[in-house]
């Protein structure tokens, strides 16, 4: 096997540059004459603008411009838009509330931008900032969401006064209904989610310039999807045609959803860039990222499940409230509805009911975050189903193991928006089950007990769609092109943030050309330099971009066999193409790619009325979503004095389809349970209800997981790869997350249920721990 053939554990050939301090980001681009910006923002929750003076900033030192909301209305800036809509419970479309790169007369969120000062250096920015007189009349907030739908609420917006945005019904409720009126058992909990911000290592940033000449746009920014937030700042904030825009997303230092969001910024500094003549660079410092970065999550589940006499599963009834902030994010929509159909999980189940209501609350938009709704409705089906077995006297494994769509099944129609395309559901969880030596648990309780600790063991099998919405997966473009010496440029439409494309994408040049990953030149994140484009998100990458750098190569190819042809006096029927050559069939004679190439740029050595060069590029539409999916099992112990919880052991067996690299999958699959266990553990975006301050602002009170309070993660996989793309994979890079939230909070509901404690939710802290178990030894 080559070094570099499709399932190989291939070293990430972009680490070398990156540890030797060679990575550029947008922080490392120097273009002469850059200036610095920074943004005022309301130290209120809600309120009226009364009094903003700006003309002291203006004249401090190194100021090069001052703007408010006020000279972004007279110079015809617009709003953000929604991606999708929605209705409300009349039928008529949602509220899409103005969510303009700078307020004008009102804030409605801690964090709100309200002017941008320019100047020489960053220094000078923020002295400036000091020196605008503002004064906010604040008016009554509300940040929960229970809170904002109730009576006497006060509006976030007029044009909703009960702060409701839609209302989403999906599934057939008499169907449903009457699954609950035939059923033995109904078992009913309330799921909360708690809010995260995403904190990728590098913060938001944003580099704007602007070309009098020919009126051109440069932005270079630390994003996911250049082509989409090109076409979105375009459009809908400068009212002008993409093709005046050239989006760059240069390195990016993690972005794990957040960085699909048109954020207020983006569009600042190319208006600056325009207002004042120079390009102007924004970096969020951390403890601004956490007033400024879109958040995610942030909603409550009330699920009730219908089951026969034997443990069926009859019927789902759903009912979520989801917070949407002060503004509807670009994706915000779209993220808290995004996965519903992972309700099902992989199980038969009768029929559902499904509603979501969207609120609207003084706080920061949702956006997408890993999983970005997939987590959520994994949580929801696989928590029910603990507290069916729990209530019915039932082991969890065989509840599960009695519902589970068989292979036989596939591809199976879930009655509920998706129909997966392939799996092999108990075979994987039975591997899960091995992998974390299931049967030793009781052993180690015992050991557990015996040191005063509470033990618990969960399990959350995890299904999520990938590759773009199940009714119409997202389009994805590839080209390749060959130089006369044989070497190949592949220009994607994805955007690697950490994955690691450039050694993936190099693997299948070796699997399709057979060429050495030095002859390979990987451009993405240019909007002028790759004619289209959906980006990375959704673990979408391989399983689309791949499949459309399949096509291509197609492309290239049934090129290749005409120069081959034409070279070897053959009908161009008659050749083939293997390991980097193209033969006659039948005969001995060959040649090489690279010599194809060499001719492709040679006149006399093409077809007749044959263009020069060599070259293939496709778009693609996938015939269907993937569906990834695993079991993940998790072990805690908790010290009942403290309420720390301790994870002990995690094992994870994941179906993603076809491997191409198990190094890759791995460190996407750690990486992605780190980020469950954080939130079910620690991390938590806390608000005061009373003034709408933002209390979890800073790394002293937002937690996040550190590598020694986690074990070894024990992972496997079971390949059952999906008919949807020609590579047969499904996806992975969220596979983590999905599975880990609702397994790790299994575990310490395990661990708790012995003490009497019915059910708990996220966040897993100490604090909240400790009361849980001294509230119940004082009750009882």
């Amino acid at each position: 096997m080559r070094e570099f053939d499709i399932g190989k554990s291939v070293r990430r050939v972009e680490d070398d540059r990156f540890v030797q301090g060679l990575g550029r980001y947008v922080g490392d681009l120097q273009i002469p004459g850059t200036a610095y910006a920074k943004v005022l923002r309301s130290p209120h929750a809600a309120g009226r603008i009364t009094r903003l003076d700006v003309e002291a900033a203006k004249k401090s030192p190194g100021v090069l411009g001052v703007l408010t909301g006020a000279d972004a209305l007279a110079d015809g800036l617009g709003s953000f838009a929604s991606f999708l809509e929605r209705k409300r419970a009349d039928g008529s479309p949602n509220f899409v509330p103005p969510y303009r790169p700078l307020v004008v007369d009102r804030v409605r969120r801690v964090g709100d931008p309200i002017a941008l000062v320019v100047a020489e250096t960053e220094a000078e920015a923020e002295n400036a900032l000091d020196l605008i007189d503002l004064e906010i009349a604040p008016i009554p907030s509300v940040t929960e969401i229970g809170r904002a739908t109730g009576p006497g609420a006060p509006p976030v917006w007029h044009e909703e006064p009960g702060n409701v945005c839609f209302v989403h019904q999906v599934g057939n409720r008499a169907a449903a209904d009457d699954a609950f009126d035939r059923a033995a058992h109904v078992v009913e909990r309330r799921f909360e989610i708690s809010r995260v911000t995403a904190n990728p290592m590098e913060t938001r940033t944003a580099l704007g310039l602007y070309d009098p000449r020919d009126g051109r746009y440069t932005l270079y920014a630390g994003i996911q999807v250049p082509h989409l937030l090109r076409d979105e700042l375009a459009r809908s904030i400068f009212r002008l045609p993409p093709s005046r825009f050239r989006v760059v997303a240069p390195d990016v230092g993690g972005a794990f959803g957040l960085k699909v969001s048109a954020h207020p910024e983006l569009a600042l500094v190319l208006w600056a860039a325009k207002r004042i003549g120079r390009p102007v660079r924004w970096i969020a410092e951390r403890g601004e990222a956490f007033l400024s970065d879109h958040q995610a999550r942030d909603n409550f589940s009330n699920v009730s499940l219908a089951l026969d006499k034997d443990g069926h599963f009859l019927g789902l009834r759903v009912r979520t409230t989801a917070n949407l902030g002060a503004y509807l994010d670009s994706f915000g929509l779209w993220t808290v509805s995004n996965n519903l159909g992972g309700l099902a999980g992989v199980y038969k189940i009768g029929a559902f009911d499904v509603e979501v209501t969207g609120v609207f609350t003084n706080t920061l938009p949702i956006s997408a975050y890993r999983g970005a709704g997939r987590p959520e409705a994994t949580y929801c089906i696989e928590g029910i189903i603990d507290a069916a077995a729990r209530e019915l006297g039932l082991d969890p494994i065989e509840l599960r193991r009695r519902n589970m769509v068989p292979p036989s099944a596939m591809p199976f129609d879930t009655g509920f928006i998706f129909r997966y395309d392939s799996g092999a559901f108990e075979e994987t969880m039975e591997m899960a089950l091995a992998l974390a030596d299931w049967p030793g648990a009781a052993r180690r309780r015992r050991e557990a007990e015996g040191r005063g600790r509470l033990h618990g063991i969960g399990i959350a099998y995890a299904i999520e769609v990938a590759g773009g919405p199940q009714e119409s997966p997202f389009e994805e473009a590839a080209e390749i092109r060959f130089d006369a010496d044989g070497e190949a440029t592949f220009l994607l439409g994805t955007h690697s943030h950490g994955q690691g494309h450039e050694t993936v994408f190099r693997q299948l040049a070796a699997h399709v050309f057979a060429l050495p990953p030095d002859k390979v030149r990987i451009v993405y994140g240019d909007t002028d330099q790759v004619y289209f484009g959906k980006g990375t998100f959704g673990s979408r990458s391989v399983g689309v971009g791949g499949a459309a750098l399949l096509r291509a190569a197609e492309i290239l190819i049934a090129k290749g066999k005409l120069i081959a042809g034409h070279l070897l006096e053959a009908a161009a029927s008659d050749i083939t193409f293997d390991a980097g050559a193209f033969s006659v069939i039948g005969t001995d004679c060959r040649v090489t790619l690279k010599d194809v190439a060499a001719a492709a740029f040679t006149r006399g050595r093409l077809p007749q009325g044959f263009d020069l060069g060599l070259s293939g590029s496709a778009i693609i539409t996938p015939p269907g979503a993937t569906f990834p999916n695993g079991c993940h099992i998790c072990e805690v112990e908790i010290d009942p004095e403290t309420g720390v919880t301790a994870l002990t052991r995690y094992a994870v067996v994941d179906d993603v389809g076809r491997v191409l690299n198990p190094l890759l999958l791995d460190g996407q699959i750690h990486g992605g349970v780190v980020q469950g266990i954080g939130q079910a553990l620690g991390e938590r975006i806390v608000y005061d209800p009373e003034t709408g301050q933002l209390l979890s602002g800073s790394f002293m009170d937002y937690a996040m997981p550190r590598a020694d309070e986690l074990p070894f993660f024990e992972v496997g996989t079971n390949e059952v790869p999906t008919p949807n793309n020609p590579l047969g994979v499904k996806g992975a890079g969220e596979a983590g997350t999905v599975g880990a939230l609702p397994a790790v909070m299994s575990a310490v509901r395990d661990a708790l249920a012995p003490l009497g404690i019915r059910h708990f939710d996220m966040p897993a802290t100490p604090e909240r721990v400790w009361r849980a178990i001294r509230d119940v030894r004082k009750s009882g």
